[in-house]
């Protein structure tokens, strides 16, 4: 029974939930809201009725109504309506959700339950439909037009393409599903509708009216509200897209002329219009097409002139209806056909530039000779070489040729007191007039206030002040400045303004890397003194810092040096060296070095004291840190030690004179250490008398320790003839 009574109550809760669901779903509850769509950002009211007898299990007790949006609670008020339904009213103030469903929902048992809901959309009024275009196809004549639609109104919108004039009555077409109204003053408005939400779509052909105008325009339309587009006027042939035309030949009139002539036709269905037609052309090296305008006709030819000499070109043609409408389409540009000018030879002067000097005295001259390439309208084709001859071309015979190279380049010698020779470019069509060029020394006035700033990463401006003798043209060198033996690539070029005091220079100019700029003044009879400057394009950090080394250590300083960076590492002008030293115990230390210095004495350090030093080159652009080296200070200094050997030298010294002086002086031996005679070498020592019988002589060692003991003294004389220390004969017995 227990088991049956817990039971029961689940039961009925299930039921009743079932009954609730059911009963909202047949109308138990009844949610009504202001309007289904609404601004964003706006307010939204809605009223929820609960109908007792519809609400199987709430027949009984009070109603408490509450609302959910989407899953959060929100605030209403609740009154009891007539017929004993219970009301409640919610007001949104402001409803930011683009989507959203309100539910209302009772309370049955602690929990709540949703028995009705309302699903309420917010957005804008559709945005005014952008660039609208059309363009004819001649192949079926139907109108395809394209537009933008404006920023998302977040609501369902509907955009439609509408027509307005008088359609033909033709059969219906698969092409567009499209619609048909009468306008009050009699004009059809036809149109199309885009589908799967492009912002195009094409009117068919039945609804069009061709050479006459017809008016397009695109309408969306959603629930706040309908916008339109700017109306298109146009007739409907004046943007047919034609199929582009066909070039058919291509060639030179006459001969020796910078003119071509070129012959295209029209495509297939064009050849009743009358058509406007443009031509493009360039060759490999431009950087943009040449346009050509204007040529009018169904088919036939034009002419263009102005073309380079022995050059190949790219050209393609484009048509179009010939009519007053700016909105035209034009056709695809045609199919590319290229074509090579004829040759023509060289024209122009080469600019060129030597260097001259004496092999020995009264010998040649060697003279090495360098130009630039004629420019491409001057060299009328393809340059097969270049030709240095000593004279003049003469009709009667060829002068003596002294080089003839492919290069831009060329070392020769020529006799001693030879001031001019004459440089040539040739072509496959003939050779250019030669290039006077007179070998000037070198001993004019040189140029003032040189110098040269980066320009970008590939280019650098070259600045000076001008002499004050006229000059007719200046010749600027550069070179990439590196450490690598035999390496010597110049660059050079030749600024014609004698007036000029500034010059790009971009040949060959690479960030990070040094080069050396020299300018030289051209006057008339003689050459400038060259005058140098040395400039980067980019800067960075240096690749690497120098290695330290130690040179010498002392109790509280250290000498450190490196040596300095390859030119091709340093990616900058040096600005300065920094060194950084530590111990354990202080704070880093550092010092600025002048970059022309390698080497830095750190002074103020501890006396046997282990420090760890750095060091950092910088440039403008950054500085990068070098690799560590350790050393330890010493106890004493250098002097120090010094005075120290020097102070035990001399008590060494002085020791070894007194122990010689010792040794010399037998008066200062005999005062400091005097002289005592050896008892063992007396004649005491060496002779014992015979002692009596009942005495008894105790004679001790010499070196035995303690007294002896004597108990008898004999006094002997000796006899007159005897020395001292003589043996004395054996005495008879007493």
């Amino acid at each position: 029974m227990a088991g049956r009574g817990a039971g029961t109550p689940l039961l009925l809760q299930l039921s009743l939930l079932l009954l609730l669901h059911l009963g909202g779903t047949l109308g138990c509850a009844l949610v009504t809201v202001g309007s289904p769509v609404v601004p964003l950002g706006s307010a939204v009211t809605a009223s929820c009725t609960i109908q007792r007898e519809l609400c199987r299990g709430l027949e009984q007790g009070k109603v408490q109504i509450s609302w959910m949006l989407d899953n959060k609670l929100v605030a209403g008020s609740q009154h009891q309506g007539p017929g004993g339904t219970e009301v409640s009213n919610l007001t949104l103030p402001r409803f930011n959700y683009t989507q959203a469903r309100l539910w209302c929902c009772v309370e049955w048992n602690g929990t709540k339950q949703r028995v009705g809901m309302a699903e309420i959309r917010a957005g804008y009024p559709p945005a005014k439909p952008l660039n609208l275009s059309c363009t004819l196809n001649l192949s079926d004549y139907g109108l395809t037009c394209r537009w933008e639609l404006g920023t998302d109104s977040h609501l369902p919108t509907s955009v439609v393409l509408k027509c307005a004039g008088k359609p033909h009555p033709l059969p219906e077409g698969p092409r567009a599903r499209c619609s048909v109204c009468r306008r009050s003053r009699g004009q059809a408005v036809t149109g199309c509708t885009p589908r799967g939400g492009h912002s195009h779509c094409t009117v068919p052909r039945r609804l069009l009216q061709l050479y006459r105008q017809m008016e397009i325009w695109v309408s969306a339309t959603n629930a706040l509200g309908t916008a339109e587009s700017e109306r298109l006027r146009i007739d409907p042939m004046d943007v047919a897209k034609l199929d582009p035309p066909t070039l058919q030949s291509i060639q030179s009139i006459p001969f020796q002329t910078d003119c071509i002539a070129l012959a295209w036709d029209v495509a297939w269905g064009t050849e009743h219009m009358e058509l406007q037609c443009e031509l493009r052309y360039r060759a490999p090296e431009d950087p943009a097409w040449a346009l050509v305008t204007g040529i009018i006709g169904r088919a036939g030819t034009a002419q263009r002139c102005g073309f380079l000499f022995g050059t190949q070109y790219h050209f393609q043609m484009r048509c179009r209806r010939n009519s007053a409408s700016a909105l035209a389409s034009w056709s695809e540009w045609s199919p590319g056909r290229n074509y090579t000018t004829h040759e023509k030879a060289p024209t122009g002067k080469l600019d060129a530039w030597w260097g001259a000097q004496q092999a020995g005295p009264g010998g040649q001259l060697e003279v090495q000779l360098r130009w630039k390439a004629p420019r491409r309208r001057e060299a009328n084709g393809r340059v097969l070489g270049y030709r240095v001859t000593l004279s003049p071309r003469r009709r009667s015979r060829a002068p003596p040729t002294v080089c003839n190279t492919t290069h831009t380049q060329c070392s020769f010698s020529v006799p001693a007191g030879t001031r001019r020779v004459y440089l040539s470019a040739y072509n496959a069509a003939g050779e250019s007039v030669p290039t006077e060029v007179v070998l000037l020394e070198r001993k004019g006035q040189p140029v003032a206030g040189l110098q040269a700033v980066p320009g970008d990463e590939h280019s650098l401006w070259v600045h000076w002040e001008a002499p004050l003798a006229p000059v007719i043209a200046y010749i600027l060198e550069w070179q990439w400045v590196t450490t690598e033996p035999g390496h010597c690539s110049t660059c050079w070029q030749m600024e014609h303004d004698g007036a000029a005091t500034t010059a790009l220079i971009q040949d060959g100019i690479e960030p990070f890397q040094l080069y050396n700029i020299s300018v030289y003044p051209l006057y008339e009879g003689t050459v400038g003194v060259p005058v140098h400057t040395t400039a980067y394009s980019q800067q960075k950090a240096p690749s690497y810092a120098p290695k330290l080394h130690l040179k010498r250590i002392g109790k509280s300083e250290a000498e450190l040096c490196w040596e300095p960076l390859p030119v091709e590492m340093q990616n900058g002008f040096i600005t300065s060296y920094t060194i950084f030293w530590a111990n354990s115990i202080t704070d880093v230390a550092s010092a600025t070095v002048n970059p022309s210095l390698s080497s830095f004495v750190m002074r103020g350090l501890e006396p046997s004291t282990l420090y760890k030093v750095h060091i950092m080159a910088s440039t403008a652009a950054g500085g990068t840190n070098g690799t560590s080296l350790t050393l330890v200070t010493t106890v004493l200094d250098d002097t120090e030690i010094q005075f120290l050997f020097l102070t035990l030298g001399l008590v060494f010294v002085v020791l070894m004179v007194l122990l010689i002086c010792f040794q010399k002086n037998e008066r200062v031996k005999e005062q400091l250490w005097p002289s005592v005679p050896d008892p063992a070498n007396s004649s005491l020592g060496k002779w014992v008398p015979a002692a009596a019988p009942q005495e008894s002589l105790q004679v001790l060692a010499a070196r035995e320790p303690g007294p002896a003991a004597i108990s008898t003294v004999t006094v002997l004389e000796g006899e007159p003839a005897k020395q001292p220390g003589k043996e004395h004969p054996a005495l008879p017995a007493a």
